[in-house]
């Protein structure tokens, strides 16, 4: 007699008994999803949300408890004002982010996160494209369409597929701020070593040239530079907080990593 196959584990996470998902999502979308109900259950302990209020499975929260984790965010964290010396250091170290009138040529192939996907095999197909497009850089035959151009026309799920993935020149208005944020202010020419994620899906992406615009003076992007500290800072404070609120609570089915879990979208 032949053992019966074991019967796939239903892959659902929860955050001190309470379900997050219903189906297999992204790691980086469930890792978001336990720490917004980390946050909504600290904000019920500590009276500013209604312990009548639930969680969903589908990633939606309720009006009431978005205002209370703003509210239990403010007292929690703190965020000092940066000092000048420290915006100077912070603008010499990335002066190419600011930038003006940088541009980008781009190809990429699309692979869309739409509902009810698979996105484990989603993932897998996205990185062996990537895997192949890069063993294949720059290697087009004498009028043939590259490696990059060939998978893009029979995988993209955008219609610059049909154009081999080119997107022509873009600037950073131009793309989702978590695509843009992979894109620019970057040194890096051709088929990037990672797969760049936005809120559209896996994105495979090609730099082909840069144009690296006009810098800005220190004092005409100062305001920028606070802002960009401010950020830094409040993410550190999150990712503690949250690693608090993770150490005294039972999560099970996803891994919290202090490291790279998506605190700020």
């Amino acid at each position: 007699m032949h053992p019966s196959p074991k019967r796939a584990r239903n892959p659902i996470a929860r955050v001190n008994g309470i379900a997050i998902n219903e189906s297999v999502l992204l790691p980086e979308e469930l890792r978001q999803r336990a720490c917004t109900e980390l946050l909504r259950q600290a904000a019920q302990h500590v009276g500013l949300l209604n312990a009548a209020d639930t969680a969903s499975t589908d990633g939606a929260i309720s009006e009431a408890a978005t205002a209370a984790i703003e509210a239990l965010l403010e007292h929690e964290l703190h965020v000092p004002e940066p000092a000048e010396a420290e915006c100077r250091r912070y603008y010499s170290a990335h002066a190419a982010q600011y930038h003006t009138g940088e541009r980008v040529h781009l190809r990429h192939i699309l692979f869309a996160v739409t509902p009810g996907v698979d996105v484990v095999k989603l993932r897998k197909r996205a990185e062996a494209a990537l895997l192949d497009v890069r063993c294949h850089d720059g290697q087009a035959g004498a009028g043939n369409d590259d490696a990059f151009g060939k998978s893009a026309r029979e995988l993209s799920n955008c219609p610059s597929g049909a154009e081999g993935g080119d997107l022509g020149w873009v600037e950073a208005a131009d793309c989702a701020p978590e695509f843009a944020r992979e894109v620019f202010g970057h040194a890096e020419i051709g088929v990037l070593p990672r797969l760049v994620h936005s809120r559209f899906g896996l994105h495979v992406v090609d730099v082909r040239a840069r144009q690296p615009g006009e810098s800005q003076s220190f004092e005409a992007v100062r305001n920028a530079v606070a802002l960009a500290l401010r950020r830094q800072t409040y993410v550190t404070a999150m990712r503690q907080y949250l690693m608090l609120l993770a150490g005294k609570a039972s999560v099970e089915g996803v891994e919290l990593d202090a490291s790279d879990t998506p605190l700020v979208q």
